[in-house]
């Protein structure tokens, strides 16, 4: 697939847009940093983090869904798991956000592998330790959450 196909798909176009909206959208006045709404999402403990995982893997599904090779996706993968882990410690996770720009990322590995045939292959020997931490990150953070609200729900009522 090529570049004039990859802008004649509709969801590959929204990928791009989501992915810019998430991670580049928004420029700081007299500087050269660019964010999205990740960071801000960010401000929100567990919650703002698991909706960024959830919204960044659908973009990853969709890319997968046009041809993306097994190894690429779990570089995919990988990029999101980076900002979910660090992006969940407060502070550092928001400087994460406005500098590592996972989805922006994928997209652009996504064209990489597209124009210049870069990312093949197959993902067998790390896709399943991929899906166990993506997994096990869920996990804790489904945990965090639920912890969290039973915290404030204990602080209103005591």
């Amino acid at each position: 697939m090529d570049q004039t196909t990859f802008q004649d798909s509709p969801e590959l176009r929204w990928v791009e847009r989501v992915s810019k909206l998430l991670d580049s959208k928004f420029r700081i006045p007299g500087t050269g940093i660019r964010f999205g709404l990740d960071p801000l999402f960010g401000l929100l403990p567990v919650a703002g983090d698991i909706g960024t995982m959830v919204i960044s893997l659908s973009l990853v599904y969709t890319m997968y869904r046009h041809g993306a090779s097994g190894r690429l996706v779990a570089k995919m993968v990988g990029n999101v798991l980076i900002d979910v882990v660090l992006g969940s410690i407060p502070l550092i996770g928001i400087a994460l956000d406005v500098y590592y720009k996972p989805n922006n990322r994928n997209v652009r590995l996504l064209k990489e592998y597209y124009r210049q045939g870069k990312h093949r292959g197959s993902a067998s020997g790390v896709i399943v330790p991929v899906l166990l931490v993506t997994l096990l990150i869920t996990a804790g953070l489904i945990y965090g959450a639920v912890v969290l609200v039973m915290y404030i729900i204990e602080w209103l009522g005591g």
